[in-house]
């Protein structure tokens, strides 16, 4: 049996993450998972987009666009995130592959981002990567920066921005991430004072498979699952 003949069942994430809501007061349905689909066939893709998941998250260009060209997923409607890293010279391809980009760590990528996204006539929205932990092996926005670069990509016409996004450290008990959880919401519930941004909601991607419970407990509304939904992966 190949990886792609596997039976998927997401029944117990679903279940994990109303949970998780739950115990925060919150409605489950604030709460939307996104497949983080790095090195999953797109069959295996299929059957959770079938099962009632709307986003799908690549880390790679390169690797979406083999992916995407796929006739199941390029006619399926889900909405497809790029959630690694883009360097500029990448960004064009990016655009035209990607609904949502939530990488966004520069304002020179910012700059260039909102450049061919009014060539092609269209609004791209995106999430802040803030580097919550201030890592060095990691790309981000400073918190102490973010206000600044926010207020930038609020006057970028052609972006729209639609929340925050981190990779916190990594730790074996998830409850030593919930701070830095809890941060990234601060620092969004603090942008939203702002004139730019009052009366918006702006939404929150935080938590992967090993943490999410913790990050929908925190606020989150967008959680990136790979190894939960899937299994194990080849790297």
């Amino acid at each position: 049996m190949t990886q792609a003949d596997t039976q998927i069942n997401i029944q117990p994430v679903l279940q994990r993450v109303a949970q998780a809501a739950e115990r925060a007061g919150r409605d489950p349905s604030e709460v939307s998972i996104m497949g983080a689909s790095k090195t999953v066939d797109p069959e295996r893709v299929l059957q959770v987009i079938a099962q009632g998941i709307g986003h799908v998250g690549e880390n790679q260009v390169q690797e979406a666009e083999g992916k995407f060209s796929h006739p199941g997923l390029s006619e399926s409607g889900v909405t497809r995130h790029l959630i690694g890293h883009l360097q500029s010279n990448k960004a064009r391809r990016a655009v035209e592959l990607f609904d949502v980009i939530q990488s966004v760590d520069s304002p020179r990528l910012a700059k260039r981002l909102n450049q061919i996204a009014g060539e092609m006539g269209r609004v791209l929205p995106v999430y802040i990567e803030v580097n919550i932990g201030l890592e060095e092996s990691k790309n981000g926005v400073a918190p102490d920066k973010l206000t600044e670069f926010a207020i930038l990509v609020a006057e970028c016409e052609h972006l729209e921005l639609e929340g925050l996004m981190t990779v916190p450290p990594e730790a074996e008990d998830p409850e030593d991430v919930r701070p830095y959880f809890r941060m990234l919401r601060e620092l969004r519930d603090g942008l939203e004072q702002l004139a730019p941004f009052r009366g918006r909601s702006l939404k929150l991607s935080m938590g992967m498979s090993h943490d999410f419970e913790v990050a929908v407990e925190e606020g989150a509304t967008m959680v990136r699952l790979g190894r939960v939904l899937w299994g194990s992966r080849p790297v």
